[in-house]
């Protein structure tokens, strides 16, 4: 019988990057099957070839840095899904391997691999993405059931709240249907994969906002991409705060930021710039409240 012997805290969990990748794979299924349906399988090409992209540049940069190959954990298959899900129907596969290698090779390998990076991937080279070819990434929704439109989301057009929870909008693949990501919430909830706080805290804050500058809530939360954001990238383990202080802080900024950028900013859509800017900013609501070292204890003053 072999004993392994690790430092402490000694928790057995049957959770591994795995498992928890494959329920966020999973749970990404009803996104990409309204994507099919609404938008048609031309849209399956910039998401397979993200994937791909993805998985091909993490391994080739452990392969060529003599580095231990982690393709396996799938974390990099979440990592082009996700991409593949936040970008027109019609995004050229060029740019979406430009996206992919972006995000594993800048955002995440060069800071250390899985666990290391500040920034979420996906979120990160999209943001490169849109300010390298804005034309591309906020045109082209000229496949399937729409009409090509010049708009990102249907933030700037008409549409019911009804619409706006079924998908029957513009938008990007995996955004559009909210009865979609909502099951995938589900899902992720019940393997414990994620927890409801942040979610809720940010769809909370941006619909409580929203309301205060005039805008619906529900037209709040359901347009766009706040949605999605909120359930996939907003929870990222990495790039979240540690205590629950924090995560609040962290959930409620993210609401505001999108708020406020659709109502004052250049932007028709404000969820990636409202996510990386709480993700840089993470670390510091980390520092809130200074937390107690175990074991320390302040020394009494001693009296005259």
């Amino acid at each position: 019988m072999s004993l392994i012997l690790s430092s402490a805290p000694h928790v057995r969990a049957k959770d591994n990057t795995q498992r928890l990748m494959l329920n966020v794979i999973i749970s990404l299924l009803p996104c990409l099957i309204a994507g099919v349906y609404y938008f048609g399988f031309a849209c399956l090409i910039p998401v397979c070839v993200s994937v791909v992209s993805a998985v091909a540049a993490e391994f080739c940069w452990q392969k060529l840095g003599h580095k231990k190959i982690r393709i396996y954990d799938l974390s990099a298959v979440v990592t082009g899904l996700l991409l593949g899900l936040i970008v027109p129907p019609s995004a050229p596969w060029w740019m979406m391997v430009i996206g992919s290698v972006f995000a594993i090779i800048v955002v995440k390998q060069l800071f250390g691999g899985i666990g290391d990076n500040f920034l979420n991937p996906a979120l990160a080279a999209r943001a490169v993405l849109l300010a390298s070819w804005p034309a591309l990434m906020t045109s082209g929704y000229n496949v399937g059931k729409f009409d090509a439109v010049t708009t990102p989301t249907p933030l700037l057009s008409s549409a019911s709240l009804m619409d706006l929870l079924l998908g029957n909008v513009t938008g990007a693949i995996g955004e559009t249907c909210k009865i979609a990501i909502l099951l995938g919430f589900l899902y992720l909830l019940i393997t414990k994969t994620i927890r409801w706080e942040i979610p809720v805290i940010t769809l909370a804050s941006a619909a409580l906002l929203g309301w205060l500058l005039g805008t619906d809530p529900l037209t709040t939360v359901l347009s766009g991409g706040l949605l999605f954001g909120a359930v996939y990238m907003a929870t990222d383990y990495v790039t979240t705060p540690m205590n629950s202080l924090a995560r609040y802080l962290y959930a409620v900024g993210i609401g505001v930021i999108v708020v406020l950028i659709r109502k004052y900013g250049s932007y028709p859509e404000g969820v990636t710039y409202a996510i990386l800017l709480m993700n840089i900013a993470a670390t510091l609501f980390d520092r809130i409240p200074v937390q107690r070292i175990y074991g320390h204890t302040n020394a009494k003053k001693e009296g005259k």
